[in-house]
């Protein structure tokens, strides 16, 4: 699995993959409530459309939201797409 950074306060956060200091891509999300997060949106750089950097960025996601006990509402379209396909990934869909 690639680098993958999160940064996060009590109302957000973003998974971020970079390389060499730049931010190539990200997952933006928001608390709602303590036990529900928001996926906003994923913006992945176009040098690396096509190569899963967007799928690891929610890999990591769902990681996240499974050792915290936090269901996921994904209205990005990716992410939403994406979570929808990967029956493995369910359990953290609100």
């Amino acid at each position: 699995m690639t680098d993958i950074k999160h940064i996060s306060d009590n109302k957000g956060g973003t998974f971020i993959y970079e390389k060499e200091g730049t931010k190539l891509a990200e997952m933006v999300y928001v608390m709602a409530g303590a036990s529900k997060m928001i996926i906003e949106h994923t913006d992945v750089d176009e040098s690396l459309k096509g190569k899963g950097i967007g799928k690891e960025l929610l890999a990591a996601l769902v990681n996240f939201s499974r050792e915290k006990q936090i269901k996921v509402i994904p209205l990005c379209p990716f992410a939403n797409a994406t979570l929808n396909k990967t029956k493995e990934w369910h359990d953290v869909l609100a």
